[in-house]
């Protein structure tokens, strides 16, 4: 099969999406940006082949198989044994790591202390594993690193309390350590690792119908299903770093104006705010950008200026939104510059000030500069899309929905579940038209 990539290499989160021949999305891939991007963008890609797995079985078995109404149920089993393979692959390097760390002077005298303490650390958390994939377990994230690093903490500091060793050493074989997993994408097979979640889905509990025998059959053929990456295309913050040449690299501004189109056809305006800008783009009917406008160099407004938000407040990014939406009162915030934001917070909270109400405020003062963008670009107009990871954040779309409403009046606002892959795939799109129009992928 012919498949065409796109991918977006934020400076946050790198995006990866998986097009077909008829320009339909096949698989949706994300990870943690590095510093390495070419790693951040093998692993994007990685995911996006895996999600696309996923798209066959269900074409594959959607009819036909047996399974009827229970065919979300088996995906569903199937990709959290896949997700645990994947984890237990990642946690034994994770282990092998941190062992090469503790050898040489520095250690020498407790090095067998410290590894004793790291094996109960890792048996701690090999025990835990199935909880964290079990049916209707909730994870603040589902990157490995995110995942292992809050459940290593929690059993280093109880393991070194008890061997009489200091927290901070565990916690420094860790830091060390996580660098060099993260940036190694899972090794393996991923034809074997999904055979072997099908093996544990089937030999369950959660045993699949007699009628939905042939199954396995309908799976393996589809692993037999080659993904030939014809074309790729890269865009993002971090696109000058990767090995393209440049007729594989568009800006983020063409892609995001496609991507925009190709998710709601009828888009005019679209406000993407990424982990480092904010984009206000205009569009013609085909999705060709006839104008916009960015932010300057300062992350201000951005996703960047949440993460520190949060950090300061000892907060996780994800906790912001909803503490935002509890406020009835926000505060008015003078400034979103990240260099005076901690102090800004800090006197704030001392005064008295909710926490809700700060945050809201602050959601506000973003949509604020995030309007002003969208006016110099040329305004709203029907239909208007709002794109990038913020898309996601409550909070800032009710304040975006308010204030739209008061500039500009009743104006379709379109927000898409998978909004942060609208560069990726803007991307992807981009990927397909070349090899339709006789491009050479050697140029890659």
């Amino acid at each position: 099969m012919k498949t065409f990539v796109g991918i977006d290499l934020g400076s946050t989160t790198t995006k990866a999406v998986l097009l077909d021949e008829s320009g339909q999305v096949i698989g949706h891939g994300i990870t943690n940006s590095r510093s390495n991007y070419g790693t951040a963008a093998r692993v994007a890609g990685e995911e996006a082949r895996v999600d696309g797995r996923f798209t066959l079985f269900r074409r594959a078995l959607s009819a036909g198989s047996g399974l009827g109404d229970r065919l979300d149920d088996f995906l569903g089993a199937l990709e959290r044994a896949f997700r645990q393979e994947q984890f237990l692959e990642q946690l034994d390097d994770l282990e092998s790591t941190c062992g090469t760390q503790i050898k040489g002077e520095r250690f020498a005298k407790l090095e067998g202390g410290i590894r004793a303490a790291l094996g109960e650390v890792f048996s701690r958390l090999r025990e835990e594993v199935p909880s964290l994939y079990a049916p209707g377990a909730r994870r603040k994230s589902d990157f490995f690193r995110d995942i292992a690093g809050s459940r290593y903490h929690a059993h280093a500091e109880d393991v070194a309390r008890d061997a009489g060793l200091p927290y901070d050493l565990l916690l420094n074989v860790y830091d060390k350590s996580i660098i060099d997993v993260e940036n190694r994408p899972p090794a393996g097979d991923l034809s074997e690792k999904l055979r072997r979640a099908l093996a544990r889905v089937l030999a369950s509990d959660q045993t699949i119908p007699t009628a939905a025998a042939d199954v396995p059959k309908k799976i393996e053929a589809t692993l037999g299903v080659d993904f030939e990456e014809t074309y790729l295309v890269g865009t993002g913050y971090g696109r000058v770093t990767l090995p393209f040449s440049k007729e594989h690299i568009r800006s983020e501004i063409l892609c995001h104006g496609l991507g925009a189109h190709m998710m709601y056809p009828n888009t005019r305006t679209v406000l993407d705010i990424g982990g480092q800008d904010t984009k206000g783009i205009q569009v013609d009917p085909a999705g060709i950008v006839e104008n916009f406008q960015m932010n300057d160099r300062c992350a201000a407004g951005c996703g960047r200026y949440l993460g520190y938000i949060a950090d300061e407040m000892n907060m996780g990014l994800h906790e912001l939104g909803p503490m935002a939406m509890k406020s009835d009162r926000p505060a008015r915030i003078n400034s979103t510059c990240t260099v005076f934001a901690g102090a800004e917070l800090r006197d704030r909270l001392s005064l008295g000030e909710k926490r809700e109400d700060i945050l809201a405020g602050l959601h506000r003062a973003i949509i604020l500069r995030a309007i002003s963008i969208i006016s110099r670009s040329g305004g709203v107009t029907n239909e208007f899309t709002f794109t990038g990871g913020v898309a996601k954040n409550e909070a800032a779309v009710r304040e975006l929905r308010k204030l739209i409403k008061e500039n500009y009046g009743d104006v379709t606002i379109n927000i898409n579940p998978d909004s942060i892959y609208t560069g990726a795939l803007g991307a992807s799109e981009f990927a397909r038209r070349a090899h339709e129009s006789g491009a050479r992928p050697e140029a890659a």
